[in-house]
C-alpha cells in the first residue's frame, strides 16, 4: 500500500482548498480502508469551499472535506464484521456515538455525540478515506460509481419526503437545488399527486421539469403563494418540502400550505428568519425538522427505490471532473448552472459536460 495520497483539503480558515500530498491513512479495528472510485459535491462542500459563516462553526480544517462516494472497500480492520475486502460501498456521513438516549431510541440521526465525515472528521475527497465498519452501506456491484456516490443526499431527500403522508398529496418544494431535485422524483416515485417545485434559477427550473415536476414556477416572478392557491384549487399544498433555506422561501412555503399541511424543512437558514407563528397556528400546520437521514432506515427506503428504477438520477449528473479540476468545479457550482458534479478519482486534467442543460444547449466540454 503507498504511504502518501492526493486529496482536497480544507487547510486554511479561508475561502479556498489545496490539493496536496497527504499520508494514507491508517484504519483502527472497527474501521477499513476505501478506495475512492467517485465523489460528488455538495452544498454543504459549497459552504466549506466558500467559508461561510456555518463553515466557520462547524468545520474542522486541516481535513480532506467530501462525504458523497462510492468505491471499493480494500483494508478491513479485525472487528469490521460483515464488511470484506472488495465489496463495492457507500456510507452513512453521521458517525454516532450509539449509547445517548437518542441513539437507544430510533432517533441515531440527531445524536448529541454526532462526528460527520468530511466536516468534523477527514472525508472523501482523495484517492482513500477510512471509514467506520458501522458505517458502510453495501452497493449492488451493477451500480455505476458516479450513480452510487449520489446516495447520501439521496438519503436527504427520501427522509424528507417520507416524513410524512404523501400519497396522492399535492406537494410543493421550495428550491431546485440538488436534493430538492432529487426530492421530485422521489415523490413522484412514492405516488404524490401534484408535484409542483420553485426556485429563481432557470437552469434548475429546466432540471426540476426533467426530474418529473407537474409544474415549475420562478419565485422571482410570481408569487409563489397565489401560484400555488390557483394550482389547487385554493386548497395549497399538503406538503412543503423546504429545500432552499432561504427567508422568503421559509416564508412563502408557510403562505403556501394548505390548512392542516405538513411542512418539512431541510434548508439551512444563514440568518435568523422573522415568521408570522400565528399562519402556522391558526392554519394547523405540522412542522418537521429534517437532518440527515434516519439511521439506517432511510438507506433501505432508498435502496428500494433505486431498484425499481424509477427515480432518474443519471438525469442529475450533468458534468465529471477530476479532484485536480476542483477550482473549476466550485466555480460552476456557484453558478447554478449544472447538476450534480461528480469527481472521478482515477482521472487527471479531466473536465466534460455528459449532459445536456435543460434548454437542449452545449454545456463546458474540455
Amino acid at each position: 500500500m503507498k504511504k502518501t495520497m492526493t486529496g482536497l483539503v480544507k487547510e486554511h480558515l479561508a475561502p479556498g482548498a489545496v490539493f496536496k500530498e497527504v499520508p494514507v491513512p491508517e484504519i483502527g479495528p472497527d474501521e477499513v480502508l476505501v478506495k475512492i472510485k467517485a465523489s460528488s459535491i455538495c452544498g454543504t462542500d459549497l459552504h466549506i469551499y466558500n467559508w461561510d459563516a456555518w463553515a466557520e462553526k462547524a468545520v474542522v480544517t486541516g481535513n480532506v472535506f467530501g462525504h458523497e462516494f462510492a468505491g471499493i472497500v480494500v483494508e478491513a480492520g479485525a472487528q469490521a464484521g460483515r464488511v470484506r475486502i472488495g465489496d463495492h460501498v457507500s456510507a452513512e456521513g453521521h458517525m454516532v456515538c450509539g449509547t445517548c438516549k437518542a441513539c437507544r431510541t430510533g432517533n441515531a440521526h440527531v445524536c448529541h455525540h454526532t462526528r460527520s465525515f468530511g466536516i468534523t472528521a477527514p472525508g472523501c475527497f482523495a484517492e482513500y478515506a477510512v471509514v467506520k465498519a458501522g458505517s458502510i452501506i453495501q452497493n449492488d456491484r451493477d451500480m455505476p460509481f458516479e450513480l452510487a456516490c449520489l446516495q447520501d443526499p439521496l438519503g436527504n431527500a427520501v427522509h424528507t419526503v417520507l416524513s410524512g403522508d404523501i400519497v396522492g398529496k399535492s406537494v410543493l418544494i421550495v428550491g431546485a437545488g440538488l436534493i430538492g431535485l432529487m426530492a421530485i422524483s422521489v415523490a413522484k416515485a412514492c405516488g404524490a399527486g401534484l408535484v409542483m417545485a420553485a426556485d429563481v434559477h432557470p437552469y434548475r427550473l429546466g432540471l426540476a421539469r426533467q426530474m418529473g415536476a407537474d409544474l415549475v414556477f420562478d419565485s422571482s416572478k410570481v408569487s409563489l403563494p397565489q401560484a400555488v392557491q390557483e394550482a389547487t384549487g385554493g386548497e395549497g399544498a399538503e406538503a412543503v418540502l423546504e429545500m432552499s433555506g432561504h427567508p422568503n422561501g421559509i416564508r412563502d412555503g408557510f403562505e403556501a400550505a394548505a390548512r392542516a399541511a405538513r411542512v418539512s424543512l431541510l434548508g439551512i437558514p444563514t440568518q435568523d428568519v422573522a415568521m408570522d407563528l400565528g399562519q402556522i397556528i391558526f392554519k394547523g400546520i405540522r412542522v418537521e425538522g429534517i437532518t440527515g437521514r434516519r439511521m439506517h432506515e432511510t438507506w433501505y427506503q432508498m435502496k428500494g427505490l433505486l431498484r425499481s428504477g424509477n427515480l432518474g438520477l443519471d438525469k442529475l449528473v450533468t458534468h465529471t471532473c477530476s479532484l485536480d479540476r476542483f477550482e473549476e468545479a466550485f466555480e460552476l457550482m456557484r453558478s447554478g448552472d449544472c447538476g450534480k458534479i461528480v469527481f472521478l478519482n482515477e482521472r487527471s486534467n479531466h473536465f466534460e459536460a455528459v449532459r445536456q442543460d435543460p434548454a437542449g444547449q452545449t454545456l463546458l466540454h474540455v
